[in-house]
């Protein structure tokens, strides 16, 4: 019985000396594979591919909008390009490329950079304000059905964009005991459970040095944004609902953004003039903000999704949600929360944020 008992221990003492010798030996061999020469020569394309992915995410902001718009295409783009990382890692093994491998932790650590700290919830318990925005998309086959779900919301403050003059009715019926004070200067319009004054329309279609010399019966009629002012226990608050001109890929020109870009400009120097202490900026942007284009409002305002959200917060289309244009931008208040709403039959999902003084 002792010998039996003695031969298990000499054979249990075997393997567990033999376990950490295995380890070694392969990690002498990879260290040997590693080191001989031909792993770093196998794969130059995807080497110079990965070392392209990670420049292009660093210096993204350098790429030229001459040709195409396409530092703006990137721009709005630029979640996306970390799916490429998976890809050329699964040729790299494949092509038992080294340098290929070393070269994607430039991509990786690029990407973490720039979208890293949404990987995470910021969100904050509490807040004074809850605000939300929708395009309701002009073709809504329901709109009563998305007035319902939208005052089932619980926002403060619902700016809707994309209304029509035959979809403003079932608006105001279906919001109507949410929301006992709204404005509506043409497609947009700003629903809210506190008192508002002071609505004026913003001219973001004809604007620049060329819309002085248009002639006014030449101008949009159509109007895409307002300012208004809402009546709070904290004091007053400025809000800005807006839906700029929208975006296109195309053919001849590429990335087509001359109208939005318009827009851009006068909502910018809109926000700039304005001394009011607390603003929003609620509405569909038809664009990310990580394009250039936008800088002048992100050197005054901040994202509700980046200081509170969780995760990217993508909001277009419905029904495949692949980039975030529908924005809530904050001054003069802390946005404490931010998320996006369930579907309510329109082509874009709603957003919403908590606020605090």
């Amino acid at each position: 019985m002792n010998l039996e008992q003695d031969a298990t221990t000499t054979a249990g003492e075997r393997t567990r000396t033999e376990e950490p010798s295995a380890r070694r030996t392969a990690l002498h061999r990879a260290l040997r594979a590693v080191s001989r020469p031909e792993p770093w020569k196998r794969g130059p394309a995807l080497t110079a591919l990965a070392l392209l992915l990670g420049l292009v995410m660093l210096l993204h902001a350098e790429i030229p909008n001459g040709v195409w718009h396409l530092g703006s295409l990137v721009e709005n783009l630029l979640p996306w390009l970390g799916l490429f990382v998976p890809l050329l890692l699964v040729a790299a093994l494949w092509r038992r490329s080294a340098a290929a491998v070393v070269a994607l932790l430039l991509p990786v650590a690029a990407w973490l950079n720039l979208f890293g700290g949404l990987l995470t919830d910021k969100s904050r318990p509490g807040g004074d304000l809850t605000v939300a925005e929708q395009n309701v998309d002009a073709d809504n086959p329901d709109p009563g059905g998305t007035a319902r779900r939208l005052a089932a919301s619980g926002a403060d403050l619902l700016a809707l964009v994309e209304l029509t003059p035959q979809s403003v009715g079932a608006y105001e019926t279906g919001l109507a005991a949410a929301y006992p004070y709204h404005v509506v200067r043409g497609t947009v319009g700003l629903w809210s459970r506190l008192p508002l004054g002071d609505a004026q329309p913003i001219d973001v279609m004809d604007y620049g040095p060329l819309a002085d010399t248009r002639a006014a019966d030449g101008r949009t009629a159509e109007n895409r944004a307002l300012r208004t002012t809402v009546a709070t226990d904290r004091g007053p608050l400025t809000v800005y609902v807006a839906h700029l001109g929208s975006v296109r890929i195309l053919p001849s020109s590429g990335f087509w953004t001359a109208s939005r870009d318009i827009g851009v400009q006068a909502l910018g120097r809109a926000v700039a003039a304005d001394a009011s202490e607390r603003t929003l900026l609620l509405g569909d942007l038809n664009g990310s903000l990580d394009d250039r284009a936008f800088a002048a409002l992100t050197a005054r305002m901040r994202s509700a999704q980046d200081a509170a959200g969780d995760g990217f917060g993508f909001s277009y289309p419905a029904s495949f949600p692949v980039v975030r244009i529908d924005q809530i931008l904050v001054r003069g208040v802390t946005a404490t929360s931010s998320r996006v709403l369930p579907d309510t039959g329109s082509d874009h999902l709603p957003v919403a944020a908590g606020i605090r003084w």
